[in-house]
Protein backbone atom coordinates (compact mmCIF):
# COMPACT_ATOMS: atom_id res chain seq x y z
CA UNK A 1 0.00 0.00 0.00
CA UNK A 2 1.22 3.55 -0.68
CA UNK A 3 2.60 5.20 2.43
CA UNK A 4 1.19 8.66 3.25
CA UNK A 5 3.01 11.93 3.39
CA UNK A 6 3.79 13.09 6.93
CA UNK A 7 3.76 16.79 7.73
CA UNK A 8 5.75 18.96 10.08
CA UNK A 9 5.44 22.62 10.92
CA UNK A 10 7.51 24.89 8.66
CA UNK A 11 7.70 28.57 9.51
CA UNK A 12 9.77 30.64 7.08
CA UNK A 13 10.36 34.38 7.24
CA UNK A 14 12.58 36.77 5.29
CA UNK A 15 15.98 37.55 6.77
CA UNK A 16 17.53 41.01 6.77
CA UNK A 17 21.21 41.86 6.33
CA UNK A 18 23.37 41.62 9.44
CA UNK A 19 25.66 44.17 11.10
CA UNK A 20 29.29 43.56 12.07
CA UNK A 21 30.06 41.38 15.08
CA UNK A 22 30.09 43.29 18.38
CA UNK A 23 30.36 42.34 22.04
CA UNK A 24 27.46 42.94 24.39
CA UNK A 25 28.77 44.92 27.41
CA UNK A 26 28.78 43.06 30.70
CA UNK A 27 27.11 46.07 32.30
CA UNK A 28 23.94 45.18 30.43
CA UNK A 29 23.65 41.80 32.13
CA UNK A 30 21.30 43.19 34.77
CA UNK A 31 19.00 44.29 31.95
CA UNK A 32 18.87 40.75 30.52
CA UNK A 33 21.44 41.22 27.74
CA UNK A 34 23.48 38.19 26.66
CA UNK A 35 27.16 38.33 27.66
CA UNK A 36 28.41 36.34 24.67
CA UNK A 37 29.96 37.84 21.58
CA UNK A 38 27.08 36.85 19.33
CA UNK A 39 27.10 38.16 15.79
CA UNK A 40 24.13 40.56 15.59
CA UNK A 41 21.58 40.07 12.88
CA UNK A 42 18.01 38.95 12.32
CA UNK A 43 18.17 36.07 14.82
CA UNK A 44 17.81 36.59 18.53
CA UNK A 45 19.01 34.01 21.09
CA UNK A 46 15.58 32.47 21.67
CA UNK A 47 13.88 29.32 20.44
CA UNK A 48 11.07 31.40 18.94
CA UNK A 49 13.47 33.44 16.84
CA UNK A 50 15.40 30.42 15.58
CA UNK A 51 12.19 28.55 14.76
CA UNK A 52 10.59 31.45 12.93
CA UNK A 53 13.57 32.47 10.83
CA UNK A 54 15.48 29.36 9.81
CA UNK A 55 15.21 27.22 6.69
CA UNK A 56 17.55 24.36 5.86
CA UNK A 57 19.56 25.50 2.79
CA UNK A 58 19.07 23.94 -0.61
CA UNK A 59 22.66 22.73 -0.84
CA UNK A 60 21.98 20.33 1.99
CA UNK A 61 18.76 19.10 0.42
CA UNK A 62 20.58 18.48 -2.85
CA UNK A 63 23.64 16.79 -1.31
CA UNK A 64 21.85 13.70 0.13
CA UNK A 65 25.04 11.89 1.14
CA UNK A 66 27.94 12.86 3.38
CA UNK A 67 30.89 11.03 4.88
CA UNK A 68 32.05 11.61 8.44
CA UNK A 69 35.43 10.89 10.00
CA UNK A 70 35.15 10.10 13.71
CA UNK A 71 38.88 10.11 14.44
CA UNK A 72 41.06 11.20 17.32
CA UNK A 73 43.10 9.91 20.28
CA UNK A 74 40.39 7.38 21.16
CA UNK A 75 41.15 5.66 17.84
CA UNK A 76 44.61 4.62 18.99
CA UNK A 77 43.70 1.43 20.92
CA UNK A 78 41.43 0.29 18.03
CA UNK A 79 38.87 -0.86 20.60
CA UNK A 80 35.75 1.02 19.53
CA UNK A 81 33.55 3.62 21.15
CA UNK A 82 33.85 5.44 24.48
CA UNK A 83 37.33 4.12 25.14
CA UNK A 84 38.44 7.13 27.18
CA UNK A 85 35.56 6.59 29.60
CA UNK A 86 35.53 2.83 29.65
CA UNK A 87 39.25 2.43 30.32
CA UNK A 88 38.43 3.68 33.81
CA UNK A 89 35.55 1.27 34.43
CA UNK A 90 37.06 -1.77 36.08
CA UNK A 91 36.00 -5.03 34.45
CA UNK A 92 34.88 -3.53 31.15
CA UNK A 93 36.30 -5.01 27.95
CA UNK A 94 38.25 -1.83 27.26
CA UNK A 95 39.53 -1.56 30.84
CA UNK A 96 40.93 -5.09 30.61
CA UNK A 97 42.57 -4.26 27.27
CA UNK A 98 43.97 -1.02 28.66
CA UNK A 99 45.52 -2.58 31.76
CA UNK A 100 47.07 -5.35 29.66
CA UNK A 101 48.44 -3.05 26.94
CA UNK A 102 49.05 0.34 28.55
CA UNK A 103 48.99 -0.14 32.30
CA UNK A 104 46.77 0.72 35.23
CA UNK A 105 44.67 3.92 34.89
CA UNK A 106 46.37 5.37 37.97
CA UNK A 107 49.57 5.54 35.90
CA UNK A 108 48.39 5.68 32.28
CA UNK A 109 45.09 7.41 31.56
CA UNK A 110 43.66 9.85 29.05
CA UNK A 111 46.59 12.27 29.35
CA UNK A 112 49.05 9.64 28.22
CA UNK A 113 46.66 8.18 25.65
CA UNK A 114 46.39 11.58 23.96
CA UNK A 115 50.16 11.64 23.65
CA UNK A 116 50.23 8.35 21.72
CA UNK A 117 48.17 9.76 18.85
CA UNK A 118 50.54 10.70 16.03
CA UNK A 119 48.50 10.35 12.81
CA UNK A 120 51.77 9.28 11.22
CA UNK A 121 50.23 7.56 8.18
CA UNK A 122 47.35 9.97 7.58
CA UNK A 123 46.94 10.86 3.89
CA UNK A 124 43.99 13.27 3.78
CA UNK A 125 44.27 13.90 0.04
CA UNK A 126 43.98 10.20 -0.74
CA UNK A 127 41.16 9.70 1.75
CA UNK A 128 39.14 12.60 0.41
CA UNK A 129 39.52 11.27 -3.13
CA UNK A 130 38.10 7.94 -1.93
CA UNK A 131 35.19 9.66 -0.20
CA UNK A 132 34.36 11.73 -3.29
CA UNK A 133 34.55 8.64 -5.49
CA UNK A 134 32.14 6.91 -3.11
CA UNK A 135 29.62 9.70 -3.63
CA UNK A 136 30.04 12.12 -0.72
CA UNK A 137 28.80 15.65 -1.35
CA UNK A 138 29.71 16.90 2.11
CA UNK A 139 32.36 15.86 4.60
CA UNK A 140 32.14 16.14 8.38
CA UNK A 141 35.15 15.94 10.70
CA UNK A 142 35.06 15.19 14.41
CA UNK A 143 36.26 18.35 16.16
CA UNK A 144 35.63 17.59 19.83
CA UNK A 145 34.40 14.38 21.41
CA UNK A 146 33.24 13.66 24.96
CA UNK A 147 36.94 13.13 25.79
CA UNK A 148 37.40 16.94 25.87
CA UNK A 149 40.22 16.98 23.31
CA UNK A 150 40.03 19.58 20.52
CA UNK A 151 41.11 18.26 17.13
CA UNK A 152 41.92 21.74 15.86
CA UNK A 153 44.04 24.76 16.74
CA UNK A 154 41.89 25.74 19.70
CA UNK A 155 42.42 29.19 21.20
CA UNK A 156 40.48 28.37 24.37
CA UNK A 157 41.65 24.86 25.25
CA UNK A 158 45.26 23.76 25.51
CA UNK A 159 44.55 20.06 25.03
CA UNK A 160 44.37 20.17 21.24
CA UNK A 161 45.95 18.49 18.23
CA UNK A 162 48.38 21.34 17.57
CA UNK A 163 49.94 21.17 21.04
CA UNK A 164 49.49 17.44 21.68
CA UNK A 165 49.84 14.30 19.58
CA UNK A 166 49.98 14.96 15.83
CA UNK A 167 51.06 18.63 16.38
CA UNK A 168 48.90 19.53 13.40
CA UNK A 169 45.74 21.49 12.78
CA UNK A 170 43.77 18.45 11.68
CA UNK A 171 40.60 20.47 11.08
CA UNK A 172 42.30 22.95 8.75
CA UNK A 173 43.69 20.12 6.61
CA UNK A 174 40.33 18.33 6.41
CA UNK A 175 38.61 21.60 5.44
CA UNK A 176 41.15 22.38 2.75
CA UNK A 177 40.96 18.95 1.15
CA UNK A 178 37.17 18.84 1.24
CA UNK A 179 36.70 22.27 -0.31
CA UNK A 180 39.38 21.62 -2.91
CA UNK A 181 37.08 18.88 -4.22
CA UNK A 182 33.90 20.94 -4.10
CA UNK A 183 32.51 19.38 -0.91
CA UNK A 184 30.72 21.28 1.81
CA UNK A 185 32.61 21.03 5.10
CA UNK A 186 31.09 20.22 8.48
CA UNK A 187 32.31 19.80 12.04
CA UNK A 188 30.92 17.71 14.88
CA UNK A 189 30.91 18.89 18.50
CA UNK A 190 30.20 16.38 21.28
CA UNK A 191 32.10 18.11 24.06
CA UNK A 192 29.19 19.44 26.11
CA UNK A 193 29.03 16.05 27.87
CA UNK A 194 32.67 15.98 28.98
CA UNK A 195 31.98 17.41 32.43
CA UNK A 196 30.13 14.26 33.53
CA UNK A 197 31.44 11.73 31.00
CA UNK A 198 35.05 12.03 32.23
CA UNK A 199 34.34 11.84 35.96
CA UNK A 200 35.33 8.16 35.96
CA UNK A 201 38.95 9.33 35.62
CA UNK A 202 38.73 10.32 39.31
CA UNK A 203 37.60 6.79 40.34
CA UNK A 204 39.46 3.81 41.72
CA UNK A 205 39.36 0.01 41.38
CA UNK A 206 36.72 -1.30 43.80
CA UNK A 207 38.26 -4.78 43.64
CA UNK A 208 41.60 -6.53 43.18
CA UNK A 209 45.25 -5.81 43.87
CA UNK A 210 44.85 -2.08 43.14
CA UNK A 211 41.71 -1.71 45.21
CA UNK A 212 41.12 1.84 46.37
CA UNK A 213 43.97 3.40 44.36
CA UNK A 214 42.59 6.53 42.73
CA UNK A 215 43.07 6.99 38.98
CA UNK A 216 45.32 9.60 37.40
CA UNK A 217 42.85 12.51 37.26
CA UNK A 218 42.47 12.50 41.03
CA UNK A 219 46.12 13.31 41.70
CA UNK A 220 47.63 14.88 38.57
CA UNK A 221 48.37 18.60 38.54
CA UNK A 222 50.13 20.92 36.13
CA UNK A 223 53.28 20.66 38.23
CA UNK A 224 53.44 16.91 37.62
CA UNK A 225 54.18 17.54 33.95
CA UNK A 226 57.53 19.17 34.61
CA UNK A 227 60.13 17.46 32.45
CA UNK A 228 57.53 15.30 30.71
CA UNK A 229 56.12 15.54 27.22
CA UNK A 230 53.05 17.38 28.55
CA UNK A 231 55.10 19.96 30.45
CA UNK A 232 53.09 23.18 30.81
CA UNK A 233 49.68 21.58 30.33
CA UNK A 234 47.12 21.24 33.10
CA UNK A 235 45.54 17.76 33.33
CA UNK A 236 42.58 19.17 35.23
CA UNK A 237 41.61 21.21 32.17
CA UNK A 238 41.40 17.95 30.25
CA UNK A 239 39.54 15.98 32.93
CA UNK A 240 37.19 18.95 33.73
CA UNK A 241 37.69 18.89 37.51
CA UNK A 242 35.99 17.08 40.37
CA UNK A 243 32.34 17.49 39.45
CA UNK A 244 30.80 14.12 40.43
CA UNK A 245 33.48 12.07 42.14
CA UNK A 246 32.68 8.52 43.21
CA UNK A 247 32.99 8.35 47.02
CA UNK A 248 35.30 5.99 48.86
CA UNK A 249 34.10 2.67 50.14
CA UNK A 250 32.95 0.64 47.14
CA UNK A 251 34.25 -2.91 47.25
CA UNK A 252 32.51 -4.49 44.23
CA UNK A 253 32.43 -3.58 40.54
CA UNK A 254 28.66 -4.11 40.52
CA UNK A 255 28.12 -1.53 43.26
CA UNK A 256 30.42 0.98 41.55
CA UNK A 257 28.65 0.54 38.23
CA UNK A 258 25.31 1.04 39.91
CA UNK A 259 26.58 4.29 41.36
CA UNK A 260 27.73 5.44 37.91
CA UNK A 261 24.38 4.66 36.33
CA UNK A 262 22.66 6.86 38.90
CA UNK A 263 25.16 9.73 38.96
CA UNK A 264 27.55 10.40 36.09
CA UNK A 265 26.25 8.01 33.41
CA UNK A 266 22.92 9.77 32.64
CA UNK A 267 22.98 11.70 29.37
CA UNK A 268 22.94 15.07 31.12
CA UNK A 269 22.23 17.95 28.72
CA UNK A 270 22.31 20.75 31.27
CA UNK A 271 24.89 23.21 32.58
CA UNK A 272 26.93 21.76 35.47
CA UNK A 273 25.84 23.80 38.47
CA UNK A 274 29.12 23.05 40.26
CA UNK A 275 31.16 24.44 37.34
CA UNK A 276 29.35 26.97 35.13
CA UNK A 277 32.73 28.04 33.74
CA UNK A 278 32.75 24.76 31.80
CA UNK A 279 29.75 25.91 29.76
CA UNK A 280 31.33 29.31 29.11
CA UNK A 281 34.52 27.66 27.90
CA UNK A 282 32.51 25.26 25.72
CA UNK A 283 30.77 28.21 24.06
CA UNK A 284 34.06 29.96 23.30
CA UNK A 285 35.60 26.78 21.90
CA UNK A 286 32.58 26.07 19.68
CA UNK A 287 32.44 29.66 18.47
CA UNK A 288 36.16 29.52 17.68
CA UNK A 289 35.60 26.28 15.78
CA UNK A 290 32.81 27.46 13.47
CA UNK A 291 34.34 30.89 12.89
CA UNK A 292 37.91 29.79 12.23
CA UNK A 293 37.05 26.94 9.86
CA UNK A 294 33.99 28.60 8.28
CA UNK A 295 31.99 25.42 8.77
CA UNK A 296 28.98 24.76 6.54
CA UNK A 297 27.49 22.28 9.01
CA UNK A 298 27.61 21.95 12.80
CA UNK A 299 26.62 18.58 14.25
CA UNK A 300 25.57 18.38 17.90
CA UNK A 301 25.37 15.09 19.78
CA UNK A 302 22.59 16.33 22.04
CA UNK A 303 18.86 16.23 22.52
CA UNK A 304 17.98 19.62 21.07
CA UNK A 305 20.88 22.01 21.82
CA UNK A 306 23.71 21.54 24.32
CA UNK A 307 24.00 23.32 27.66
CA UNK A 308 20.73 25.22 27.59
CA UNK A 309 21.09 28.87 26.67
CA UNK A 310 24.72 28.39 25.64
CA UNK A 311 23.61 26.15 22.77
CA UNK A 312 20.94 28.62 21.69
CA UNK A 313 23.54 31.39 21.77
CA UNK A 314 26.02 29.52 19.57
CA UNK A 315 23.36 28.69 16.97
CA UNK A 316 22.21 32.32 16.95
CA UNK A 317 25.80 33.43 16.38
CA UNK A 318 26.27 30.82 13.66
CA UNK A 319 23.13 31.79 11.77
CA UNK A 320 23.76 35.53 12.02
CA UNK A 321 27.37 35.08 10.89
CA UNK A 322 26.14 33.18 7.84
CA UNK A 323 23.69 35.96 6.98
CA UNK A 324 26.51 38.46 7.21
CA UNK A 325 28.70 36.43 4.82
CA UNK A 326 26.12 35.16 2.35
CA UNK A 327 23.07 37.39 2.69
CA UNK A 328 21.12 34.37 3.91
CA UNK A 329 21.49 31.45 6.28
CA UNK A 330 23.57 29.00 4.29
CA UNK A 331 24.60 26.70 7.13
CA UNK A 332 23.13 23.65 8.84
CA UNK A 333 22.90 22.76 12.53
CA UNK A 334 21.82 19.20 13.26
CA UNK A 335 20.33 18.16 16.59
CA UNK A 336 18.37 15.22 17.97
CA UNK A 337 15.00 14.74 19.66
CA UNK A 338 13.63 18.14 18.65
CA UNK A 339 10.47 19.13 20.50
CA UNK A 340 7.40 19.89 18.42
CA UNK A 341 7.45 23.57 19.38
CA UNK A 342 11.06 23.87 18.19
CA UNK A 343 10.67 22.12 14.84
CA UNK A 344 12.26 24.24 12.13
CA UNK A 345 14.87 25.88 14.39
CA UNK A 346 17.57 23.38 13.39
CA UNK A 347 17.76 20.30 11.17
CA UNK A 348 16.67 17.04 12.75
CA UNK A 349 19.27 14.28 13.06
CA UNK A 350 18.25 10.69 13.83
CA UNK A 351 21.17 8.58 15.06
CA UNK A 352 21.24 5.08 13.55
CA UNK A 353 17.55 5.36 12.65
CA UNK A 354 15.09 7.05 10.31
CA UNK A 355 11.77 8.82 10.04
CA UNK A 356 8.66 6.72 9.43
CA UNK A 357 7.50 8.76 6.47
CA UNK A 358 8.18 11.89 4.46
CA UNK A 359 8.98 14.78 6.76
CA UNK A 360 8.10 18.25 5.50
CA UNK A 361 11.54 19.55 6.51
CA UNK A 362 14.86 17.99 5.49
CA UNK A 363 16.47 15.73 8.08
CA UNK A 364 19.48 13.47 8.44
CA UNK A 365 20.37 9.96 9.54
CA UNK A 366 23.85 9.56 10.96
CA UNK A 367 25.30 6.10 11.20
CA UNK A 368 28.55 4.21 10.79
CA UNK A 369 29.72 1.16 8.89
CA UNK A 370 30.76 -0.29 12.24
CA UNK A 371 31.47 1.48 15.53
CA UNK A 372 32.05 5.22 15.54
CA UNK A 373 35.66 4.79 16.59
CA UNK A 374 37.83 2.22 14.90
CA UNK A 375 37.34 -1.29 16.30
CA UNK A 376 39.83 -3.91 15.15
CA UNK A 377 37.44 -6.74 16.00
CA UNK A 378 35.09 -5.70 13.19
CA UNK A 379 37.86 -6.15 10.65
CA UNK A 380 38.90 -9.47 12.16
CA UNK A 381 35.32 -10.76 12.01
CA UNK A 382 34.46 -8.95 8.73
CA UNK A 383 31.36 -7.42 10.37
CA UNK A 384 31.17 -3.99 8.74
CA UNK A 385 27.93 -2.97 7.09
CA UNK A 386 27.85 -4.07 3.48
CA UNK A 387 27.52 -1.74 0.47
CA UNK A 388 24.10 -3.30 -0.11
CA UNK A 389 22.87 -2.35 3.36
CA UNK A 390 24.13 1.22 3.05
CA UNK A 391 22.81 1.72 -0.49
CA UNK A 392 19.39 0.43 0.58
CA UNK A 393 19.46 2.76 3.58
CA UNK A 394 20.43 5.72 1.40
CA UNK A 395 17.57 5.08 -1.03
CA UNK A 396 15.03 4.66 1.75
CA UNK A 397 16.21 7.76 3.63
CA UNK A 398 16.28 9.97 0.53
CA UNK A 399 12.75 8.87 -0.38
CA UNK A 400 11.64 10.25 3.01
CA UNK A 401 13.28 13.67 2.44
CA UNK A 402 16.41 12.78 4.42
CA UNK A 403 20.17 12.73 4.03
CA UNK A 404 22.60 10.02 5.06
CA UNK A 405 25.79 10.92 6.95
CA UNK A 406 28.00 7.83 7.07
CA UNK A 407 31.03 7.49 9.33
CA UNK A 408 34.08 5.65 8.00
CA UNK A 409 36.36 5.19 11.04
CA UNK A 410 40.11 5.59 10.66
CA UNK A 411 42.76 3.67 12.52
CA UNK A 412 44.75 5.70 14.99
CA UNK A 413 47.53 6.16 12.43
CA UNK A 414 45.06 7.68 9.95
CA UNK A 415 44.58 4.77 7.56
CA UNK A 416 41.66 2.66 6.40
CA UNK A 417 41.76 -1.12 6.55
CA UNK A 418 41.27 -3.45 3.61
CA UNK A 419 37.60 -4.13 4.31
CA UNK A 420 36.86 -0.40 4.42
CA UNK A 421 38.62 0.06 1.08
CA UNK A 422 36.52 -2.74 -0.41
CA UNK A 423 33.36 -1.19 1.03
CA UNK A 424 34.11 2.22 -0.53
CA UNK A 425 34.89 0.57 -3.88
CA UNK A 426 31.53 -1.21 -3.89
CA UNK A 427 29.68 1.94 -2.90
CA UNK A 428 31.45 3.92 -5.62
CA UNK A 429 30.51 1.40 -8.32
CA UNK A 430 26.83 1.97 -7.59
CA UNK A 431 26.70 5.71 -6.87
CA UNK A 432 28.69 6.65 -9.96
CA UNK A 433 25.98 5.08 -12.13
CA UNK A 434 22.90 5.96 -10.07
CA UNK A 435 23.84 9.31 -8.55
CA UNK A 436 21.53 11.30 -10.83
CA UNK A 437 18.58 9.53 -9.22
CA UNK A 438 19.82 10.50 -5.74
CA UNK A 439 21.37 13.96 -5.81
CA UNK A 440 19.10 16.97 -6.11
CA UNK A 441 15.93 14.91 -5.82
CA UNK A 442 12.82 15.63 -3.81
CA UNK A 443 10.14 13.34 -2.34
CA UNK A 444 7.29 12.00 -4.45
CA UNK A 445 3.72 12.17 -3.15
CA UNK A 446 4.46 8.89 -1.31
CA UNK A 447 7.87 7.61 -0.31
CA UNK A 448 7.18 4.05 -1.37
CA UNK A 449 5.18 0.88 -1.12
CA UNK A 450 5.62 -2.52 0.47
CA UNK A 451 4.97 -4.32 3.75
CA UNK A 452 4.94 -2.19 6.92
CA UNK A 453 8.28 -1.47 8.53
CA UNK A 454 9.18 -3.94 11.23
CA UNK A 455 10.50 -1.25 13.58
CA UNK A 456 8.99 2.04 14.66
CA UNK A 457 10.81 5.13 13.53
CA UNK A 458 13.40 6.65 15.83
CA UNK A 459 17.00 6.44 16.97
CA UNK A 460 19.03 3.22 17.15
CA UNK A 461 16.52 1.13 15.25
CA UNK A 462 18.53 0.28 12.13
CA UNK A 463 19.26 -3.23 13.34
CA UNK A 464 15.51 -3.90 13.47
CA UNK A 465 15.02 -3.19 9.77
CA UNK A 466 13.26 -6.13 8.18
CA UNK A 467 14.76 -7.59 4.99
CA UNK A 468 13.51 -5.90 1.84
CA UNK A 469 11.48 -7.90 -0.67
CA UNK A 470 10.39 -7.50 -4.29
CA UNK A 471 7.31 -5.68 -2.94
CA UNK A 472 9.42 -2.81 -1.62
CA UNK A 473 9.61 0.17 -3.96
CA UNK A 474 10.84 3.71 -3.22
CA UNK A 475 10.24 6.92 -5.18
CA UNK A 476 11.90 10.31 -5.67
CA UNK A 477 11.46 13.08 -8.21
CA UNK A 478 13.67 15.62 -9.92
CA UNK A 479 11.69 18.25 -11.79
CA UNK A 480 9.24 16.35 -13.99
CA UNK A 481 11.23 13.11 -13.77
CA UNK A 482 10.11 10.26 -11.52
CA UNK A 483 12.55 7.65 -10.28
CA UNK A 484 11.55 4.32 -8.76
CA UNK A 485 13.94 2.05 -6.85
CA UNK A 486 13.75 -1.69 -6.27
CA UNK A 487 15.87 -3.46 -3.66
CA UNK A 488 15.49 -7.11 -4.71
CA UNK A 489 15.71 -8.55 -8.22
CA UNK A 490 12.63 -10.79 -8.81
CA UNK A 491 13.32 -14.39 -9.75
CA UNK A 492 10.62 -14.38 -12.42
CA UNK A 493 11.89 -11.17 -14.05
CA UNK A 494 8.64 -9.29 -13.29
CA UNK A 495 8.45 -6.24 -11.04
CA UNK A 496 5.09 -4.75 -10.06
CA UNK A 497 4.60 -1.17 -8.84
CA UNK A 498 1.07 -0.76 -7.47
CA UNK A 499 1.36 2.96 -6.80
CA UNK A 500 1.75 3.67 -10.53
CA UNK A 501 -1.47 1.99 -11.67
CA UNK A 502 -3.11 3.60 -14.70
CA UNK A 503 -5.12 6.63 -13.65
CA UNK A 504 -3.82 6.63 -10.09
CA UNK A 505 -3.75 9.84 -8.10
CA UNK A 506 -0.01 9.49 -7.62
CA UNK A 507 0.65 9.52 -11.39
CA UNK A 508 -2.44 10.51 -13.40
CA UNK A 509 -0.70 10.52 -16.79
CA UNK A 510 -0.04 7.19 -18.53
CA UNK A 511 3.53 5.90 -18.52
CA UNK A 512 5.19 6.29 -21.91
CA UNK A 513 8.65 4.84 -21.35
CA UNK A 514 10.66 3.10 -18.64
CA UNK A 515 14.44 2.91 -18.46
CA UNK A 516 16.53 0.79 -16.13
CA UNK A 517 19.83 2.36 -15.05
CA UNK A 518 22.65 0.36 -16.58
CA UNK A 519 20.42 -1.49 -19.05
CA UNK A 520 18.41 1.06 -21.05
CA UNK A 521 14.74 0.82 -22.08
CA UNK A 522 12.69 -2.08 -20.81
CA UNK A 523 9.24 -3.47 -21.66
CA UNK A 524 6.30 -2.64 -19.40
CA UNK A 525 2.53 -2.81 -19.14
CA UNK A 526 0.31 -0.44 -17.16
CA UNK A 527 -3.20 -1.28 -16.04
CA UNK A 528 -5.53 -0.61 -13.15
CA UNK A 529 -3.52 -2.83 -10.79
CA UNK A 530 -0.13 -1.25 -11.33
CA UNK A 531 2.89 -0.73 -13.55
CA UNK A 532 4.34 -4.11 -14.57
CA UNK A 533 7.99 -4.18 -15.63
CA UNK A 534 9.68 -6.92 -17.62
CA UNK A 535 13.32 -7.03 -16.56
CA UNK A 536 16.43 -8.24 -18.38
CA UNK A 537 17.73 -11.72 -17.69
CA UNK A 538 20.50 -10.44 -15.41
CA UNK A 539 20.56 -7.53 -12.95
CA UNK A 540 22.85 -4.63 -13.96
CA UNK A 541 24.48 -4.51 -10.49
CA UNK A 542 24.42 -6.55 -7.26
CA UNK A 543 23.00 -3.84 -4.99
CA UNK A 544 19.81 -1.98 -5.99
CA UNK A 545 17.95 -0.95 -9.14
CA UNK A 546 16.74 2.44 -10.35
CA UNK A 547 14.12 3.10 -13.02
CA UNK A 548 13.33 6.32 -14.81
CA UNK A 549 9.58 6.59 -15.32
CA UNK A 550 8.51 8.83 -18.22
CA UNK A 551 4.85 9.86 -18.41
Amino acid sequence: MPMPLLTRRSVLRSIAAAAPVVAIPRALLSQGANPHHIAPGPFQPTWDSLTAGYQTPEWFRDAKFGIWSCWGPESMPEQGDWYTRNLYLQGSRQNKFHVANYGHPSKFGAVELNGTWRAERWQPEHLMDLFVSAGAKYFVALAQHHDNFDIYNSRFHEWNSVRVGPKRDIMAVWAKEARKRGLRFGVSNHGAHAWHWLQVAYDYDPEGSMQGVRYDAYTLTKADGKGKWWDGLDPQKLYTGRNIVMPDGFTTVAAANQWHEANDRPWNEGVPTMDTAFAENWFLRCQDLVDTYDADLLYFDDSELPLGQYGIDIVTHYYNSSVRKHGKVDVVVTAKDIKLEHVGSVTLDIERGKANGILAQPWQTDTCIGNWYYDRSLLDSHKYKTPTFVIHSLIDIVSRNGNLLLSIPLRGDGTLDEDEHAFLTGLASWIQVHGSAIYGTRPFSVFGEGPPDAAAAGTFNETKQRPYTTEDIRFVTKGDTLYAFAFVWPNDGKLHIKTLARGSGALPQPVRRVELFGAGRIAFDQDGSGLHLTLPANPPNPYAYAFTIHS
